[in-house]
């Protein structure tokens, strides 16, 4: 009969005593309270609580990731889009992650997305599509304002995919085309005005260097004899050119005379 009772005893004690020992790794903090009041954090390591008097909650101090479900938005100039987000974030005050709020995960995630739906509904489109960053820093401001008294942080808000409807699609589309296609129209005017400066030049240097015009000539022939045709060209000198020019010229004065 005392072997049963030194057993039940024994028993006893080993259940007293694994309800006591507590033993918290290094990611997580214990909040201890004792007959419901806070007694404040423990951890991390081996720690020893008193049964059925300490309650001791845990806490993860490790980044959460938190995906923001997709929301509609209608932005600034009246367009409606749909926006989902992710969110990093970690405990920094065990102790207010327990008392102030019931579920701080649930909590930071109702928060993001209302100031996800306020913050790009008084955005324009172009604004939300250019200027991403910019509203990510205002996200992470906003929402990191609003779990500070629940002993959160966040760290970085990331705007992931904004959907649009088919016809805005078609329309950017259009507006971009059009765009490079004005561009193209620009740069092919202004090679054609340098194109025509150049000519300009060349024809001045031409007027006052009457050689370089018979330079050019001889150039243009040597070009056409390195391709194969049997078409045979002679040159002919300018100067010859010149002589009967001049000579028709005086002949048509003697007429006249």
């Amino acid at each position: 009969m005392n072997i049963v009772v030194i057993g039940i005893i024994i028993f006893a004690a080993l259940i007293v005593l694994s309800m006591a020992v507590k033993i918290i790794p290094e990611y997580e903090r214990g909040v201890l309270f004792r007959l419901g009041k806070l007694v404040g954090r423990r951890g991390p390591g081996l720690i020893l609580i008193i049964p059925f008097v300490d309650r001791m909650v845990r806490v993860d101090l490790r980044v959460v990731t938190l995906d923001v479900p997709s929301q509609e938005v209608i932005t600034k100039d009246n367009v409606t889009v749909r926006v989902n987000a992710v969110v990093y974030f970690r405990v920094v005050d065990p102790e207010a992650s327990v008392v102030r709020v019931l579920n701080h995960v649930t909590a930071t995630s109702q928060i993001s997305q209302t100031t996800l739906r306020n913050v790009l509904g008084q955005s324009e489109l172009d604004e939300l599509l250019a200027q991403r960053e910019k509203l990510n820093q205002m996200l992470q401001k906003i929402i990191d304002e609003h779990t500070d008294p629940w002993g959160i942080k966040v760290s970085t808000v990331e705007v992931k995919d904004v959907e649009l409807p088919e016809g805005m699609r078609r329309s950017m589309a259009a507006q971009a085309e059009a765009e490079r296609e004005r561009r193209a129209k620009i740069i092919h005017a202004d090679g054609e005005f340098q194109a025509s400066a150049r000519l300009t030049e060349a024809g001045k240097i031409i007027a006052s260097e009457p050689v370089t015009l018979q330079l050019r000539y001889l150039q243009t022939l040597t070009e056409i004899a390195s391709e194969k045709n049997s078409t045979i060209i002679f040159p002919l000198p300018m100067d010859l050119i010149k002589v009967f020019m001049s000579k028709r010229s005086g002949e048509e004065e003697t007429r006249k005379g």
